[in-house]
């Protein structure tokens, strides 16, 4: 059978290049960075070329780069670092509705130690509106935290003009770029990004690794303590195989950027444009062009998600209904619900994220069962009877269940 990996906003394979660097430093290169003798200055001079692989990709210094275990830690440090060395000046945070739980949780811990945290809403395409954002903003507010791009729905926020809007109000601005690294052109200094989060297991690096971009002269403060490393901001031996492969994997990011956003968006308005045109009771989510290239997400009305993705795992195909991370909630997505649909669209929400590996031909294979697939769940769902009814009787009331 035809196997086809169609979430890659979850995780992605390991590169063949990376995954021989990895090893490299497993086995023959394994010291330790902070060994004064040849193993350790090797181990230290491969972290810093990573240091410097990591900061091209998104046009920062390389002693702004600090390595992380991953996403999850690095928001955390961002957020909680820079709420503990400015809490003098202000204890006063601004996110979004429809951040990852990173951040969400991280706002909430800080919400239950004496910070305040503005969640703002999003429109029905999951995107901010900056007027919302100014209005918001006070003279404690320390922080600004906005995603780059949705990890469900893809919708990629305003990064340039929210960093403008924060630097003339002399406020920290983090950006959680997870979804955008490799997939969109970034660059910190011109779009007045101070902190930057990404994660390698989403651009083709091994899992338990990422990094936060820190600007200089941003205060912060450490949150996890030890020994010095990370130039005191992160302690714990560094884990040189994965940061090695870190920084070849955004090397790779870096020479092929441009291919893969054109190669991903033809895949990406194929599959979408296959699916608008032969399934009805679709929605697409998120916005219809401000959207990283590899995302395509849709309510199927009148079905649920988790059925969608047993049918189509039977049929090869890997795909997800909302974040990975929430996978086992049986909670619509916070996502879909901010942006406004009901329960029953967001409980039949698919995401189908493209990444290196995939084909035109993959695409045609999942356009080919998605239909009968749809059709035959359809058939059985009680859902679907009740619409089909209430269409019959009243055009009408079909056109407020969607």
């Amino acid at each position: 059978m035809k196997r086809i990996y169609f979430d890659h906003s979850a995780t992605t394979p390991v590169h063949p290049e990376v995954a021989a660097v990895l090893v490299n430093y497993m086995t023959d290169l394994f010291g330790n960075p902070s060994s004064v003798h040849s193993f350790g200055r090797e181990a230290r001079k491969a972290m810093d070329q990573a240091r410097r692989q990591v900061a091209a990709l998104i046009g920062a210094e390389s002693e702004e780069i600090f390595f992380t275990s991953g996403g999850t830690e690095a928001d955390n440090l961002a957020i909680k670092g820079v709420a503990l060395a400015n809490k003098k000046k202000g204890n006063h945070i601004i996110t979004t509705l429809i951040e990852h739980h990173a951040i969400l949780h991280t706002c909430e811990y800080l919400e239950k130690n004496g910070f305040q945290v503005t969640y703002l809403p999003v429109d029905e395409y999951g995107m901010i509106s900056l007027e919302a954002l100014e209005r918001s903003i006070t003279d404690q507010t320390i922080l600004i935290s906005i995603m780059y791009a949705n990890n469900e729905v893809g919708t990629v926020q305003p990064i340039a003009e929210i960093g403008r809007l924060a630097r003339q109000r002399n406020i920290y601005f983090h950006t959680d770029a997870v979804q955008a690294a490799s997939n969109l052109p970034i660059d910190v200094k011109k779009d007045g990004i101070d902190l930057l989060t990404l994660s390698g297991h989403k651009f083709n690096a091994p899992k338990g690794i990422g990094a936060l971009y820190v600007r200089r002269g941003v205060r912060i403060e450490a949150v996890q303590h030890g020994g010095g490393h990370e130039r005191n901001l992160r302690a714990g031996t560094e884990n040189v195989p994965a940061i090695v492969g870190l920084g070849k994997a955004a090397e790779i990011a870096a020479q092929n950027l441009t291919d893969k956003i054109v190669t991903l968006t033809t895949l990406r308005n194929t599959l979408i444009e296959g699916v608008m045109a032969e399934i009805p009771h679709v929605k697409l989510n998120g916005h219809p062009t401000q959207r990283i290239p590899g995302n395509a997400n849709f309510s199927f009305l009148s079905l649920e998600g988790e059925s969608l993705l047993l049918n189509l795992d039977l049929k090869g195909i890997a795909a997800s209904s909302g974040s990975a991370c929430s996978a086992g909630s049986l909670d619509p997505s916070h996502v879909l619900l901010a942006m406004g649909l009901s329960h029953e669209a967001a409980h039949g929400s698919l995401r189908i994220s493209l990444g290196w590996g995939n084909t035109m031909e993959d695409v045609q294979y999942f356009l080919n069962v998605i239909p009968e697939i749809v059709e035959r769940l359809r058939a059985i769902s009680p859902l679907h009877a009740e619409r089909i009814e209430l269409s019959a009787q009243s055009p009408c009331q079909e056109c407020q269940l969607h």
